[in-house]
């Protein structure tokens, strides 16, 4: 019996999960209950909890988690300066006139945003209160309209900086470490969120330009569901407004991006400089008031609260589950297929695309990941290739039907008229070309591994 407690631990988080309990606390409560039960059949140390403390402490001096907060208040910062509403109407305004263009337009003001921000819901409701009315009034498509809405918001998972990007580099980390100390390896090299967002920028640039084609190629197809704005709604001076209103999160994004890639900063420090350049971006615009500049201090501590309690109960978790022997487990578990490397990654990645129906993606990094990362990297996987294939796999779920999260985020500020329906249909072109994007990258695993290799 004892060998199945593992498994149980496993099934009674992901079921409490399901039905709505908070993360940090189903995983911490749900932990100590089986190491109580393990206890009492003898098949638990309680010394494998004496490293909690250990554990904590280890995450108040990584550097590498004080980026979460930072990139959260730069974030939050640009949301309530309003940046994304002028980046909209002015990239409107240029696309407008050709067939499709205002679809187009959300694209790439999505991918600014993301590399902005870093934070999905956050993207999803300011384009779904700004573009949404804005291309239903001009006579597009329910279905497209949320679908490009859903996708443009999902960016923020992929394109660094993102806050998954973080917290999947620092778990990915682990993984690197604890599989190469497992093969006999005692002077591990490392993964670092760097290498991540530096990884994720092809691949994200990639799904971003076939978002675009197949907006363009639908809007060829059917002129109908995404019409043409007039010339004439284009206001004067609009070349000046271009750069008036680009320029700014242009130079806020190189000095972020550009720091790292050229190894001047890590993520931390070009994190802290992000959140220097939203204050003076967002008291240059003067659209931050001291009321909003209070709003944006709360909603950082929010998040930033959640995300490190969650990590907490995982770091619980994680210890009850090894204390059960669960990562031998899975290790005889996964050995028990008889196959290549290829057909174990694809069960994987598998298993965490249905994972994603259901669950958040903070929940399956920091459940699902530590469980399985160091088996793939043991069958020789490159860990920044992963890591993207990962993150990619993850964003996907933020799209899928019934419970994307994307999907909650635009049915909450789109009207009635926009039927549940019609969102689930719009997203479903753009989840194909999440996994096209994902089949591309596993086929040419250069996408994610040369800029690394070059950079650092």
């Amino acid at each position: 019996m004892n060998e199945w407690l593992p498994l149980g631990l496993f099934l009674f988080t992901l079921f409490f999960l399901l039905l709505g309990f908070p993360v940090a606390f189903t995983l911490g409560g749900a932990s100590l209950l089986f190491a109580g039960i393990g206890f009492l059949l003898d098949a638990f140390d309680p010394a494998f909890l004496e490293a909690l403390p250990v554990r904590l402490y280890g995450m108040m001096n990584n550097e590498t988690l004080i980026a979460i907060p930072l990139f959260i208040f730069m974030g939050i910062t640009l949301e309530k300066s309003e940046i994304s509403k002028s980046l909209l109407e002015t990239m409107a305004e240029g696309f407008g006139p050709i067939r499709g263009g205002l679809g187009v337009s959300v694209f790439i003001v999505g991918a600014l945003l993301a590399a902005s921000t870093g934070i999905v819901g956050a993207t999803v409701v300011t384009m779904g209160l700004i573009s949404l009315p804005a291309m239903l009034s001009q006579k597009y498509s329910p279905k497209l309209a949320s679908g490009i809405i859903c996708a443009s918001g999902t960016l923020g998972q992929i394109i660094p900086p993102s806050i998954v990007l973080i917290i999947l580099g620092d778990v990915m980390s682990s993984a690197y470490q604890q599989s190469q100390l497992e093969q006999g390896i005692f002077s591990p090299e490392t993964v670092s969120v760097a290498d991540l967002f530096v990884g994720a920028i092809l691949p994200g640039f990639l799904l971003v330009f076939l978002y675009i084609s197949w907006v363009f190629l639908i809007s060829w197809l059917k002129p109908d569901i995404a019409p043409s704005l007039p010339l004439s709604q284009r206001k004067p001076n609009y070349s000046k407004r271009v750069i008036q209103v680009l320029l700014p999160p242009l130079i806020l994004i190189t000095g972020v991006l550009g720091s790292i890639l050229m190894g001047i900063t890590t993520p931390t420090e070009a994190a802290s400089v992000g959140c220097i350049g939203a204050l003076l971006l967002a008291g240059f615009k003067q659209k931050l008031t001291f009321k909003k500049l209070k709003q944006v201090f709360m909603a950082t501590t929010e998040v930033t609260s959640m995300v490190f309690t969650i990590l907490i109960g995982a770091s619980l978790f994680s210890l009850v589950f090894r204390g059960f022997s669960g990562d031998e487990w899975i290790r005889t578990l996964v050995g028990s297929f008889e196959g290549s490397p290829n057909l174990i990654f694809f069960l994987i990645m598998t298993v965490i695309f249905i994972l994603g129906f259901f669950l958040d993606f903070f929940e399956i990094v920091f459940v699902v990941v530590p469980v399985v990362g160091p088996l793939l990297l043991n069958l020789g996987m490159d860990p920044t290739w992963l890591g993207v294939m990962i993150a990619l796999n993850l964003q996907t779920s933020f799209l899928t039907p019934p419970f994307g999260f994307s999907l909650f985020y635009l049915r909450g500020v789109a009207p009635a008229e926009i039927k549940t329906t019609d969102i689930y249909a719009g997203v479903i072109p753009f989840i194909g070309i999440q996994i096209l994007v994902l089949l591309i990258l596993w086929k040419f695993p250069e996408l994610a591994t040369f800029l690394p290799n070059q950079v650092f």
